[in-house]
This record gives structure tokens, sequence and C-alpha cells, in this order.
């Protein structure tokens, strides 16, 4: 602590060195004024801080008299000003901020808050909540060194604080700096040689290209959004299981490889779903806010698990998006920013319009696959129209037939009959059940309430429905689902313990799977492999049996039937009570066929479901036709669509016996249809929720309903009628946005230097940290959004400029003025990210699997983070034992709970939250680390080898070899010497084993500092 008399003697030299600039110009509120107060009164006179009923953020208040007279700030007349005389005073009852507080004023700052009173003590609006607007270029002194406008805002304020910039980078640091920073790798020997070689004076602005046109740019740049994505590959809370949501991660690593312009990239994040006819990529990119944790624990209320995913979602788009703490709104109106707890669920209510879907999606070469049969179908389908004059008579008439042969079924509205219905099954408008995630892999039992006369048959349907797997009917990863078990029982309302159970004669459906083992994992305990098969596998009492509905890719996904015929039917003749108290019918759903728990890939639950009876007489069997199809009957031809008009030939088509070589060669192509996958993403809800102001944020204490709208304090909507949630997406990115391309060059700024030119990268509200370079922030943003939101356009202007290619090399008057390198007097010198950690090791040791994109994988890790107590349930993480331990850090699967821990030892961020700025420590566990990790072992006894094999005859080129593959750089001297020695003694303890001496050194050269940090 220094003394205060120091303390005194400091402020007034700062006050004599700072003099010139405090009277050279009048003073503006953010730039000189804000900072002041929000670093040392806004804590007890801001927002809704109303000490001693003082408000300082608010002109109109903190210039009006307080309950005692004091008047805070009079303008113009700095000695009459309550603020000024508490700041100043010697009195500690009196003193602001408080002795006891951790604030001190010092007298530069004083002053000018002194100044800025008798200049009239003008407020301004925070600088951020105006749409930037591009400022001319500053005048300096040395115009030979500035590249590009970003330099001329750099050397301005350089000038101004009395220094000049470093001098440039040399070309082998320079070209590692840019491989790291674009692509996330280090250059190999060649591509250091090839720079070196080249002479031209285009050489490094070719270099920029190549590395903007690498494929490995998207995964470097997608890890940077990823984080403010929240991505994971699990759900998170206790159980955390894992989810599939690897293609949204490919989707944004295309996008930056594809230079989607980044309004175009945040609008189909947002609403993709919602624009006119969108393709695959639009729907895979609303996985964006999908990212959310999901809880499917037993007993849980799914609409608050729900309203939790909304409200992660609003920060997502704040912090990531808006560079905005909207999130503090949730409970109450934001303490500084002017955002009210009601604009907080206006804003809300725009995404609250989604069903949460799992589509299936397929690979790019799964789309050709896809697109390619499609055609040969329809070709042949088009010449069995063509060979077959009569075909439109012959299918009317079949039409007819089909509409007429059908028993009137009787929705039933049924009750779950055990505990817990509200939490394992939601039941719809149509009288289906929806299962939640939770539901039990067990037997489901239900009940109806009866008084018809008689009832012959019962039906089960198995619905598709958008928010289930690959769209359902089952809870199945692909959508299918296995019926073990139907049974029936009933009893008088009057004795409703006194059950009888009920027969069936036969049991039809519209579909019966071929006889086959339902896979491995999935053994019964008991009693041999589980099957999956007909129909008659549902009532033949054998748990190890179940009805199965798998059509196989492309036909999985639809509605399914069965019909249970009654043995006899249910009448007051044979009911075991008197018919008028009614009959109590139980159904017992039997699902107990899945594999072990905590693993969702073996969920075989029936995902929706609905009942029915008829009262008509027998035989009843199954509609054979689809219900899609059956649906497209009821419509006239004229007024069917084309698809709807193809669908239904292509159903009746299989029912020509002539035909069947066709049939069979189409049915053979069908067997070709590519699996695909599912993801997590968004279609737009038939039925709008409303959305209700929460007080305090508790779900359990809604407030009025709210409609959809935006903050005041932001700009206006843009015009048009586009739904709610696209609305809201090109709102984000309107060019009169204020904070949307500040804060997204601010984060590639950040991800460049370490700091963004606003430190505080996640808010640039009126608690941020001044901005270091306003100016130039402003001019990035205007450049950004009048360039088309071009985002390589940034990239290339940043690394082009000479700011950028400085050295790092810090100056002992450097270290004094600018320790933090705020100022950019050099270049940035700072520790990688942990993914990069990694795949810098991955690529000395020649061991990098270059694959991009497609399911996350599992290198080695300890057994016992997934396992009880570590877990909550046994996890099934797999270790990888091909190549595919060796894929690029970003591919690594990301489990919430139990991250992995070269990447949590590397600070990498845990996806609970948004992360739009990761921290960067610096401690032992990360040397431990790349010295033990498995992967980072592999690492170094491949680069023994391949220096053995490829460094050359001597020890001295082994060794330069070996640095180079890490380094990019030639030893020094120095250090060749110490590493020779290292060499030699540990030859000496092991004997004449070079594999294993070299294999030392490597380790050695893995974890050097420089290794690990970009110079």
């Amino acid at each position: 602590m220094i003394p205060k008399t120091s303390r005194v003697v400091l402020g007034a030299i700062a006050l004599v060195l700072f003099a010139p600039a405090l009277f050279a110009a009048p003073l503006e509120f953010n730039r000189d004024i804000r900072p002041i107060l929000a670093e040392n009164c806004f804590d007890c006179h801001a927002g809704d801080k109303h000490k001693s009923g003082l408000q300082l953020d608010r002109r109109e208040i903190a210039t009006k008299p307080s309950k005692s007279g004091e008047i805070a700030i009079v303008p113009g007349k700095p000695e009459a000003s309550e603020l000024i005389q508490r700041i100043t005073s010697k009195d500690p009852d009196q003193q602001m901020p408080p002795p006891e507080s951790e604030h001190r004023l010092t007298a530069g700052q004083m002053e000018l808050l002194r100044r800025w009173i008798s200049e009239g003590a003008a407020y301004q609006g925070h600088w951020s909540y105006t749409a930037p607007v591009r400022p001319a270029l500053p005048v300096v002194k040395d115009e030979r060194w500035s590249r590009n406008a970003i330099d001329r805002f750099v050397l301005a304020r350089l000038e101004a604080e009395g220094l000049r910039p470093s001098p440039e980078a040399d070309k082998v640091t320079l070209l590692r700096r840019l491989h790291l920073d674009l692509i996330g790798l280090p250059p190999s020997p060649a591509e250091v040689d090839a720079f070196l070689a080249d002479t031209s004076l285009d050489a490094y602005e070719k270099q920029v290209e190549r590395l903007l046109a690498s494929p490995h740019y998207g995964e470097r740049w997608a890890t940077h959004w990823l984080d403010g994505a929240r991505y994971a590959d699990s759900n998170g809370y206790q159980r955390d299981k894992l989810r599939v949501i690897w293609p949204y991660r490919d989707y944004v690593i295309n996008a930056f490889n594809q230079n989607l312009p980044y309004d175009r990239f945040i609008i189909e994040q947002i609403a993709g779903d919602e624009l006119p006819n969108p393709t695959q990529d639009q729907i895979v990119a609303t996985g964006f806010l999908r990212c959310s944790m999901m809880n499917d624990e037993g007993g849980v209320d799914p609409e608050e698990f729900r309203l939790a995913a909304m409200f992660d979602r609003v920060e997502a788009v704040g912090t990531g998006v808006l560079g905005l703490t909207v999130q503090c709104a949730q409970c109450h109106s934001h303490k500084y920013d002017p955002i009210s707890q009601e604009e907080y669920y206006r804003l809300f209510a725009f995404l609250n319009d989604a069903d949460e879907t799992q589509p299936v999606v397929y690979a790019p070469d799964e789309l050709a696959k896809v697109a390619e049969l499609a055609r040969y179908m329809r070709l042949m389908e088009a010449d069995l129209r063509q060979r077959t004059a009569d075909w439109e008579a012959r299918q009317l008439r079949w039409e007819q037939q089909v509409t007429e042969n059908q028993p009137h079924w009787i929705v039933l509205p049924i009750e779950y009959a055990g505990d817990q219905a509200e939490h394992w099954y939601v039941s719809l408008p149509d009288h289906s059940q929806l299962a939640t995630p939770s539901a039990p892999r067990s037997t489901a039992s239900f009940a109806w309430t009866t008084k018809l006369p008689h009832i012959t048959a019962f039906r089960l349907e198995l619905l598709t429905d958008p928010t289930l797997p690959a769209g359902g009917p089952g809870c199945s990863p692909n959508g299918t689902c296995a019926l073990s078990e139907f049974a029936v029982e009933i009893a008088s309302v009057a004795e409703p313990e006194k059950k009888t159970a009920v027969k069936f004669a036969t049991v039809t459906s519209d579909y019966d799977q071929a006889e086959s083992p339902l896979g491995s994992g999935f053994e019964e305990k008991s009693s041999g492999k589980r099957m999956t098969g007909p129909v008659n596998f549902a009532v033949d009492r054998n748990p190890a049996t179940a009805w199965g509905i798998d059509a196989g890719p492309g036909r999985r996904n639809q509605d399914r039937k069965a019909v249970f015929q009654l043995e006899a039917p249910i009448t007051p003749a044979v009911a075991p009570f008197p018919q008028p108290s009614g009959t109590v019918v139980t159904f017992h759903l039997g699902q107990d066929h899945s594999g072990p728990s905590g693993d969702d890939r073996t969920n075989n639950n029936l995902g929706r479901f609905r009942l029915s009876a008829t009262t008509d007489p027998g035989p009843i069997a199954a509609d054979p036709l689809p219900k899609r199809v059956r649906d497209i009957l009821a419509i006239k031809p004229a007024r069917r669509t084309k698809a709807q008009t193809a669908e239904v030939f292509s159903y009746w088509r299989t029912t020509v016996p002539e035909w069947k070589d066709a049939n069979d060669r189409i049915e053979a192509l069908w067997q070709q249809w590519p699996a695909g996958s599912t993801t997590l993403a968004l279609t737009p809800r038939r039925q709008l929720r409303e959305t209700h102001l929460l007080l305090r944020g508790d779900i359990h204490s809604p407030s009025h309903v709210v409609t959809a709208a935006f903050p005041a304090f932001l700009h206006r909507p843009p015009s048009g009628d586009d739904a709610p949630r696209l609305t809201f997406a090109r709102w984000l990115v309107d060019r009169k946005s204020p904070t949307t391309a500040r804060a997204y060059v601010n984060r590639l700024w950040h991800a460049y230097f370490g700091v963004g030119i606003v430190a505080t990268t996640e808010d640039l509200g009126a608690q941020c940290q001044a901005p270091s370079h306003p100016e130039l922030l402003d001019w990035l943003a205007c450049e950004f959004m009048d360039g088309e939101w071009n985002i390589k356009r940034i990239h290339r202007l940043i690394v082009m400029s000479s700011t950028y290619r400085q050295s790092s090399r810090v100056t002992p008057e450097l270290l004094v003025k600018d320790p933090s390198n705020r100022l950019l007097a050099r270049g940035a010198r700072f520790r990688v990210d942990g993914e990069i950690v990694r795949d810098i090791a991955l690529s000395a040791g020649g061991l990098l699997n270059e694959k991009i994109g497609g399911p996350s994988v599992m290198p080695p890790a300890p057994v016992f983070l997934f396992q009880p107590p570590s877990s909550f349930a046994p996890f099934p993480w797999v270790d990888e034992t091909g190549d595919g331990k060796y894929r690029r850090g970003m591919y690594t699967f990301h489990r919430r709970s139990t991250p992995f821990p070269l990447l949590a030892a590397f600070d990498g961020p845990s996806a609970l939250a948004s992360c739009a700025r990761r921290d960067r420590s610096n401690t032992p566990l990360q040397a431990l680390t790349t010295l033990n990790e498995p992967i980072f072992v592999d690492c170094a006894r491949a680069l023994a080898r391949k220096t053995l094999a490829e460094g050359g005859a001597t020890d001295a080129g082994r060794i330069t070899f070996a640095f180079r593959r890490t380094l990019a750089r030639k030893p020094s001297d120095t250090e060749l010497t110490e590493l020779l020695s290292l060499l030699g003694k540990t030859r000496k303890q092991l004997g004449s084993r070079d594999s294993a001496a070299y294999m030392v050194v490597c380790r050695v050269l893995l974890n050097l500092d420089e290794t690990v940090t970009k110079e």
C-alpha cells in the first residue's frame, strides 16, 4: 500500500504530466468521465442502487436536490457541487468513495471531474448504444510504417504516448504466428523453407491467402465461435448423457471455410428454419440455440428446464452476438444497462416460438447419394406410367376401394395409470401421448373409462413428432421403437381392483419387421438375445421379443399402426361386473426392450402413440396404407400437390402385381439409402406460446403476458413481415445495430492480440472497460458491415497490418509504459488455446489426422472419470484405438460434467454458459499434462522415430530437424549444445537405445514454453 503522503505527491506529478491533455480540448463524458464514475461510484449510485438517493448515471437525477437539499452536480459550478466536496473531503465520515472501500480517486481524476462540471456536466449515452460511424483516418507522423487503416489508428495513439512501434518480426516467427492464428497448426519445415526462399514483394501476402483458403482455417475459427455457442457433446446436469449435435459444428466449420457473410451466418443460426424453403444447412444452423443443456432426470418438470434452456439461449445471443449482458434483466431491470425486465421477456418471446427437433441430416456425399437414388426412382416410376396407358383410371378405382373399407375408430382420451404422469408423458390435443426423455423404459400403463355397449378391437398408432429423434415415432436415436408386450385388462368402475385380462384373436400391423437381433449391447439379462420382429411378438408374453418398426433408412420414420382383434367382444354378457357402472380399461405397454440404462443410444421407448377402440363387427385388421397416404386420399385429386400425388402413386404401384419386377428394383435402391445422422435443431411452432414476465425470474411466479418487441435503447427493427424469430435475426444484423459488428470484430481482435480493443469482449455495455482504440473499433465495425460482412476480409486486414507483424520482444521502456500491450507497440505473445497445444504436438510428431468434420472422438482418458462417484452413472466413454485419437483437439468429445482433462487444464470452457473470452492461466498441472498425457507421450515417441528416420546421420542434424518440426526455427548454438548434452547424458543412462534417448529430447522440445506460445 502506498503511503497517503506519497499518493498525494504522485497525484500532483500526474496532474502536471497530464495537464496539457486535460486542458487541450473539451472533455467527453464517455471517454473521460464515465470510466471514472463506473469504476468508483456506480456500484452504489447507479441503476437501481440509490444510496442516499443519489444516482450518478442519470443527469436529470444527479442535478436535482436530494431530500436533504444537497445537489450532487451543479452544472458550471464545481465548488457548489456535493460530488466535488465529497471526493476532496478529508473527513472520513464525508469522504467519497468511503475510506474503507477499495476505490481511490487520483488527483488527476478529481481534476477531470471538476473541469467536466465547470464545462457544464454534459452527459452522453453510452458509446456502444449508438450505431458506429466511420471515423476519419488520423494524421500520423511516420506514414511509411502504416500499411492500412489499422496501422494509422494504432500509430496515432503510440505517437501521442511518445512511443514507437517495434521492428517487424523475422520471417520464421512471422510465418509460425500466421499459421497458428489462421489455421491453428504450426508450419512444416518445408513450408518455412519455401517462404524463406520467396523473395518477391508479395511473399507474405501469398502465405496469407494460402492459409485463408485452407480447410483448417474453418476449424481454427469455428473453435472460437463454438465457445460462444456453448457447444458440447452431452446434455449437462446430473446424468449428463451424450447427445448428437456435431452436424452443427460441421456447419460452423463449413460456414467459415465458405466465408459465409456474417449477417447470413447469424440469421441462419437464429432462424434458418424460418427462411423460405430452408436448406439442410440452414436447419442444422439452428443448433446454435439448441446447444443449451437439457435435463432428462426422472421427476423433473419439463417446462422448468425448457425455460432454463430459454434463459440460456437469450444469454447466448446477448453474449455471443450483441456483446451485452442482457441476462441480468431476467430477474430485475438491468442495474447498469437501460434494459428493463419487461424488455428482457419481450426479447425472450422472439425465441419462444419454436419446437425443438432432431431431424435426420446427411453428409455431403450422402446428400449426393440421396439425390441420385431419388432420381432413379422417379425415372423408374415415370417409365411405369408411360408403359401403362390406363394407370390413372386403375389408380382411381383402387382409391375408391380403399377409402370405403375401414372401421370407425374412437380415439381414447386415456390417462396414465401410475405415478408422475405429468413428468413422463404429455397429453396432446389429439389424445396422443408424447413421451418425455425421462419416461421409464419399462411397462407404461394407461387407463380409459367407458360406457360403450361393446368393444371388438383396439388400435395402437405409433405417431411421428418433430420433437422426437429423427421425427420418431420412437425414442431411439434413429426414431424407431420396440413394443415388448401389449396387454389389456378390464374392471368395473365399482370394483377396479377386480381385473380380468383380455385375450386377442388376431394381431395385425401395417408393417412387420423381419425377425432380427436387437443388436450389440442389448443382451437380455436372463435369457438370450433380444429380438425384434413382427407384431405377434407384442402378444407372445416373451419379454425378450418385441414388435419392431425399422423399415431401414429413408422409410423408418413414419406413422405405424397395429390392430388387436379381441377374442370375444367386451360386452355386458361377458363382463364380470354390472355394465351401467362403467368399464375401466387398462392398457399395459411393455417397453423394457433397451440396453444398459444411462445410454440413450439403446433407448427403444415408444415416442408418441395413440389408442383407439371400435365397436364394428370383425374381423378387423390393420389398415395397410401408411397414415400419410390415407390422409392424402381424403383430399380430392384435383386439390393435391404434386408431392402428394407422387406419394400416392409410389404406394399404389406396390399393390400392382404386374409391376413386381420394377417394384423389386426400386426396393433394391431403397436398400442403398444412406443412414445419415440426427442433430438438434428448431422448427417453427404451429401454435405460438404465451410469454409471461416472470417475477424475479421464477417460473412459478408468472406475471402478465408480454409480446415480442425490441429494447427501446437499441435500434428500431427493420421493416418486413417475417416470422418472429426471423425478424429478430434480421434485427440483430441490421446496419443500424450498434453492438453486433463491434462485438464480433472485437472478439477477432482479442483472438489475435490476447485482449480486445474492449477488454471485456462479452460486455460492451455501460460497465465495460473503456476501448483502448475507440475510433479503430468503430472503423473496423463499419468496414465489416460496409464490406458485406466479409469475415475473411477483416482477418486479411489484421494480419496484413504492420501492427500485427511487429516483434513481440519486450523492451524495458515498453514494460514500464505499457505492460499489458494495450497500446500495441509490440506484437502479441501468449500461450495458445488448449486444442492448439494438442494439435502442435500431433503435428510435430507427424501423427495428426487431418480429417475435417464428423462425429466427436474419444481419445484415451482415465476410466475413473466416467464411473461413479465421478459420474452419476457409468458413461459410455470408449477410447479410440485407431488414428481417430489423433484428430484435432476441437473434435475431442466434450462432456460437460467431466471435460477432457487436457483441455480443462488449458482453460477450455465448460460449455455451461456462453463464453466470449477464455481465461488464460499458467499452472504446474499444464506441464504435468504435456509431459505425461498419453497422446503427448505418443507424439514424443513418433517425433523421435521421425527424427531418426528423416533427420540425417548426425546428432546435430537430427536435433535441428526435431527442433524445426516443433518450433519452426533452427536452434541457437547454445540451445543445440544444451540439447546435445541432454542426449549424451540420456544415452549413458539408457545404454545405446537411440530411440529412447531421442524420445527424451523430443519430450523436452514438446514441453518448451515456446512450443505452446504464439510469439
